[in-house]
Parts: C-alpha cells; sequence; structure tokens
C-alpha cells in the first residue's frame, strides 16, 4: 500500500505543479484580452532583446574592454622598459614627447614620489577590474588607478624605482565606450516595435470587443442596430453567426408572439361568451359559481400567456425605476398593508418597462398577500441595479428557494406564490429578470419572512 500511494502522488504531481502554475497565472494576468495579446507579444520581445545585451555585454563589450586595456597597459610597460634600459639623467622630456606624440599618452614623471592612498573600489566596474589585472600581470610593481573621479580620462601612477609614473589616457583608449549607443537603438527599435504592435493589436482586438459588447446587449434584451462583422476572417465568421443567431431567435419571438396573440383572441372570445350567456340566467345563485370559474379561468389565461410571452416585443429603453417602483406601490396600497419604499439615489437603467414593472408587481402583490409590513428598497452601484422585497410573512424554507422558480410548482404550505395556483409567480418574474441580464435571489429577511433580491446589471 505504501508503494502503491508514492507511485499515486508521484503521478499527481505534475498534474498539481501545473494546477498551481494555471492558477497563478489566472489570479496575476489581466482579464483582458488586448492586454494579454500585448503581453504576449510584448515579452518575448523582452526576453530575446535581455538575451542579446546579455551577449552584447559579455561578449562584446567585455572583450573590446579586455583588448584596450592590454594595449595601454602594453603601451605603459614600454615607456617603463625605456625609462629604466636607457638612463635619462632626470631630463624625461624625450620620453613625455614620444608618449603624447606617439601613444597618445599624457605622461609625467615625478622623482621620489609617493602613491597616493588607496581608494575603494566602485561596486561594478568592469574597467577597474580588467585595468588592475593587466597591470599586475604585465608589470608587476606598486600601481595605483582612479578609474571613476575623471569621467572622460583614466589616471593610472606606478612606482618606478624611485619615481612614480603618472600617465593620464583617454577612457575611449582603455573601455569599450559604444555600449551606449547600441541600449540606445535596441531601446529605440523595441518602443517603435511596440508602438506598432499597439496600433495593430487594438485595431484587432476592437471588433472582438464590439462582438461581446452586440452579444451582452443583446443578452439584455437592448437593441444592437449598428453592428456588422469586421475584422479578421476568424472575427467576421463569428460575427455573422451571431447576427444569424439573432435573427433566427427574433423570427422565433416574432412566430410565437402572433400565435399567442391569435390563441389569447380566440380563448377570450370564448369565455367573452359564456360570460355573456350567464349574464342572461335570472338565477343568481346557480350561475355565481360558474361566474367565479370563468374569473379563475381568466386569470388563469392571463398567466400562461404571460409566461409564454415573455417581454417579446418590448424594446429595453432608458427608464426612471424610482418613479417605477412608485407606481407599483400605489397600485398595491388598496391592500391596506404597510408598505415601505427606499430608493438610495438616481435609480436609472435601461429595462423593458412594462416586463420589469410586472416583475417587481409580482413580488410586492405575493409579499403583500402574505405578510403585514413590507419594505421595499432600490440601489443603484456602478455596475448594478438591485431592488430587495422584505416581508414580515411566513417566508419559505430553504430547501424550497430554488423549487418554487419552476413552471408550474406549487407550495403545500400556506405560501403560495399566485393567486390563481397555477405555479407561474415566480417562474414569470425569473424569466423578466433574466430577459434583462440579471437574476432573482430568495433568502431569509430581517424582518423575519421572505427576501426578494433583484439583481440587474446596467
Amino acid at each position: 500500500m505504501v508503494a502503491i500511494n508514492n507511485e499515486q502522488s508521484q503521478s499527481e504531481s505534475p498534474q498539481t505543479l501545473r494546477w498551481r502554475f494555471n492558477r497563478f497565472l489566472e489570479r496575476h494576468l489581466p482579464e483582458g484580452l488586448y492586454t494579454r495579446s500585448l503581453i504576449i507579444i510584448v515579452a518575448p520581445m523582452v526576453l530575446l532583446q535581455s538575451i542579446v545585451a546579455f551577449i552584447f555585454m559579455e561578449r562584446h563589450w567585455q572583450t573590446v574592454t579586455k583588448r584596450l586595456s592590454e594595449a595601454v597597459t602594453q603601451d605603459i610597460a614600454m615607456l617603463i622598459d625605456i625609462y629604466q634600459t636607457y638612463p635619462q639623467y632626470g631630463n624625461y622630456d624625450g620620453l613625455i614627447k614620444m608618449a603624447n606624440d606617439r601613444l597618445e599618452l599624457n605622461l609625467s614623471i615625478t622623482p621620489n614620489g609617493e602613491l597616493p592612498p588607496a581608494k575603494p573600489k566602485p561596486f561594478f566596474s568592469l574597467l577597474d577590474k580588467t585595468l588592475s589585472r593587466y597591470i599586475t600581470r604585465k608589470i608587476g610593481r606598486p600601481f595605483w588607478i582612479d578609474t571613476v573621479g575623471r569621467s572622460n580620462y583614466v589616471d593610472i601612477r606606478i612606482k618606478v624605482d624611485d619615481a612614480i609614473f603618472q600617465v593620464i589616457a583617454r577612457r575611449s583608449r582603455t573601455y569599450a565606450s559604444n555600449s551606449e549607443i547600441f541600449i540606445f537603438w535596441m531601446v529605440g527599435a523595441s518602443l517603435v516595435l511596440l508602438t506598432v504592435a499597439i496600433l495593430f493589436l487594438r485595431n484587432q482586438i476592437r471588433p472582438i470587443q464590439q462582438l461581446a459588447e452586440a452579444a451582452r446587449n443583446f443578452g439584455l434584451g437592448r437593441d444592437v442596430p449598428d453592428f456588422f462583422p469586421r475584422g479578421a476572417r476568424e472575427v467576421r465568421q463569428a460575427s455573422q453567426s451571431f447576427i444569424n443567431m439573432r435573427e433566427r431567435i427574433e423570427r422565433q419571438l416574432e412566430q410565437r408572439t402572433t400565435m399567442l396573440t391569435g390563441v389569447s383572441h380566440d380563448l377570450r372570445t370564448i369565455l367573452t361568451r359564456f360570460r355573456l350567456q350567464l349574464a342572461v340566467f335570472d338565477d343568481k345563485k346557480q350561475t355565481a359559481a360558474l361566474e367565479r370559474d370563468v374569473d379563475e379561468m381568466q386569470h388563469m389565461l392571463e398567466d400562461y400567456m404571460a409566461f409564454a410571452r415573455g417581454d417579446s416585443g418590448e424594446i429595453a429603453q432608458m427608464t426612471d425605476v424610482k418613479r417605477l417602483l412608485e407606481d407599483v406601490r400605489h397600485e398595491v396600497l388598496h391592500s391596506a398593508k404597510n408598505i415601505k419604499l427606499t430608493v438610495k439615489g438616481p435609480l436609472q437603467a435601461s429595462v423593458k418597462p412594462n416586463a420589469f414593472k410586472r416583475l417587481v408587481s409580482n413580488l410586492v402583490n405575493n409579499a403583500c398577500k402574505f405578510a403585514e409590513n413590507v419594505t421595499i428598497t432600490g440601489t443603484q452601484s456602478e455596475n448594478t441595479m438591485r431592488i430587495v422585497i422584505d416581508d414580515d410573512g411566513p417566508g419559505i424554507s430553504p430547501d424550497m428557494r430554488e423549487d418554487v422558480f419552476r413552471p408550474f410548482f406549487r407550495l403545500d404550505d400556506a405560501r403560495n406564490l399566485d393567486e390563481a395556483g397555477t405555479g407561474l409567480g415566480l417562474a414569470i418574474a425569473r424569466d423578466i429578470a433574466r430577459s434583462h441580464g440579471g437574476e432573482i435571489k430568495l433568502a431569509e429577511s430581517k424582518k423575519g419572512g421572505l427576501q426578494a433580491t433583484i439583481s440587474v446589471p446596467m
């Protein structure tokens, strides 16, 4: 068993590492397609240029600096050999002139001199390390160098017998000074490539963003008349597929609406004939039950038609939801319930007014039917509008709060969600909410009853 468990842990280890790596990328990578695409282009470019720069600095720059430092050290060594081989008898003009004219080195010789105290070495200086190594190797005498004090020159002092050789050489003679130009061209080329990539990606990503926005608006029940395929071939194909899908859905909704209008007209005609036939009877006691049945059939027919029709045919428009909530409150005041409306800030949203009013009315009427105190609260944030309806009625048990959204579902307890008993109350409400891209959630209210929360994206 131990061997089997070890084998399982080893086989699961790569999957676990892969899962953790994917989770890390999901947490730290930006969510936008434009930003991710830009990273895909920029990251390899930066990596490649970093490798090229490292190779240049490590190979070319360091190699050239070594060769230059070695050449200057050899020139100084030659001057020291001449000084020791051919005595100058205190007259160093010829040696200094040869150093200045032939070797381009500013030479001065100080008899009986001493080297300055040692300075702290710079933290990172390729020139200081390279020049010190070659002076030690080629000359092998006490020396003092300053590669930092004078930016354009290098000060080299070497103790030769009882004299101090001071050589001041141009920095370009000992150091590869063209690295800045290379870095400048590398950064400049990167900026040009990055600018081209940004402009190109923006034009390529914009059609995808427009397709996503059109799909979102269509899902929220809004019209998208100015959308047309554009961009790359695959994006145009996806856009055309979306347009074809939208046309099929709209055609299906139109056909269903036409059919339901005809069915509704025919059924209402039959019910109207029933009412007229019942009206001619003189015995109202015998026809009272039939009239109640006709009224109930009328109410059930309206619920069935509303559920089947949904909110098709209505166009979303900018609506003052605060006024809509006030209208719903005034309509249910006849029930003599304590209804309180609280709206925090302006409540403006693009909704289908009649359908949205039916959504709110359905929930408020249900609350008024089973509770004494009802509170309607409307809030709006940057991305979401919420309408919360609280009551102090009997409520619904947590295990039944999702079941009540099923069409034709009826509770066994006292709180049924529609008066006629068709089981379509919350089904109609959720269908309207989802057609706006929103949702309805049921929870326990602080008042002890039921809390219904309508959330609609802006």
